[in-house]
């Protein structure tokens, strides 16, 4: 008996293979506040790629904003 979602299964070289072919940008903030106080804020930008991927016309495609820290 074959599992349903068995065809949908990635193996993780697959998986690494392209995101490291497109590219991924990730992007996150945490914020500890009391009563409206923030007294902690954590963000992080990171950019995964291959160098071949951000070698020429591909970086201009990655948004300015992406990687720079917001203003909150």
């Amino acid at each position: 008996m074959t599992r349903p979602d068995s065809e949908r299964r990635i193996a993780l070289v697959d998986l690494l293979d392209r995101v490291l072919a497109g590219g991924v940008v990730i992007s996150g903030d945490i914020r500890l506040s009391i009563d409206d106080v923030d007294l902690v804020q954590i963000s992080l930008r990171a950019l995964i790629s291959s160098i071949k991927t951000l070698s020429g016309p591909a970086l201009e495609r990655i948004p300015r904003d992406a990687l720079e820290p917001s203003d909150d």
